[in-house]
């Protein structure tokens, strides 16, 4: 048995020798180990991975390690590695990040189960179809948001979704559906934020001349595009590059800023705290 345990608490002396001496008592052996300390909050955090070659239960592990969690109040998840996690996508017209992510996770890249796909419009079913993936679609209108949401989050109970992946989907996300994922679902900005907010972002960028464009993957809160950011990258451009240029570069960022974001979170390498995310690598 492989676990993965994260952890935060406010940060003193002796959490991670009682950390991992428990882990020895109960047999296992430590693979990796990370910690980082927020100074500004003194807040302590970890990662670690342990095998356990005994015959010990995940719930033997997890009754063991709640009595002494208490001791420095911490916050705690523990993952075991056989565990696929469930993954929804959400689209809308611009296919080009559904097409990644499913190719990516046809290839073995993506350690997940991709069990549906909502979209608000037809145009992605038979990219579905192809990949053999249920779709459903969900038209969303201003009158009927409310509806289509309750639609899909049925839908998202009844194939025990873990966590849900925006992929250029252009309908903002009710608190509703954000209270039942909280930092569960990912989406992809086409900007390198905070900057260029909007429908058309390469628009503004063309207009101002500017010598960088980006990507941004982060998790989805209340406030619009500014959840906690996962993974962010940049490519150059000059002015000579067109407005069609510019989209063509973006999405080719978009794809690779959004992959790994889902990868960092399906392999649980990313911790949430005061809208800050802390990424394991």
């Amino acid at each position: 048995m492989k676990l993965t345990i994260l952890i935060n608490c406010p940060d003193q002396a002796g959490i991670i020798s009682t950390v991992t001496n428990f882990i020895h008592t109960k047999g296992g052996n430590i693979v990796y180990i990370d910690q980082y300390v927020d100074k500004e909050s003194a807040t302590f955090f970890m990662r670690l991975e342990s095998e356990f070659s005994n015959a010990l239960t995940l719930n033997e592990f997890k009754s063991g390690f709640k009595t002494l969690a208490p001791t420095y109040q911490m916050k705690w998840e523990i993952h075991k590695e056989v565990t696929v996690p469930k993954m929804a996508i959400f689209v809308s017209k611009y296919d080009h990040c559904l097409y990644d992510l499913l190719s990516r996770h046809s290839s073995g890249e993506l350690a997940v189960d991709i069990p549906l796909i909502i979209s608000n419009h037809n145009k992605a079913e038979s990219i579905a179809n192809q990949f053999n993936i249920p779709f459903y679609h969900i038209p969303v209108t201003k009158e009927t948001k409310k509806e289509a949401e309750e639609k899909q989050l049925a839908l998202l109970a009844e194939y025990k979704v873990d966590f849900i992946v925006l992929a250029r989907y252009m309908q903002i996300v009710s608190q509703t559906v954000i209270d039942q994922y909280p930092n569960k679902i990912i989406n992809i900005h086409h900007s390198f934020l905070p900057a260029f907010a909007g429908a058309k972002p390469y628009h503004a960028a063309y207009k101002r001349g500017v010598k960088i464009i980006g990507a941004t993957s982060h998790y989805v809160t209340a406030d619009l595009d500014e959840g906690p950011i996962i993974e962010q990258d940049v490519t150059t451009v000059s002015h000579t590059h067109s407005i069609k240029d510019l989209i063509a570069k973006g999405r080719d960022l978009e794809k690779i800023v959004l992959a790994r974001g889902v990868k960092l979170h399906i392999e649980r390498k990313t911790m949430v705290f005061n809208n800050k995310t802390i990424v394991f690598i």
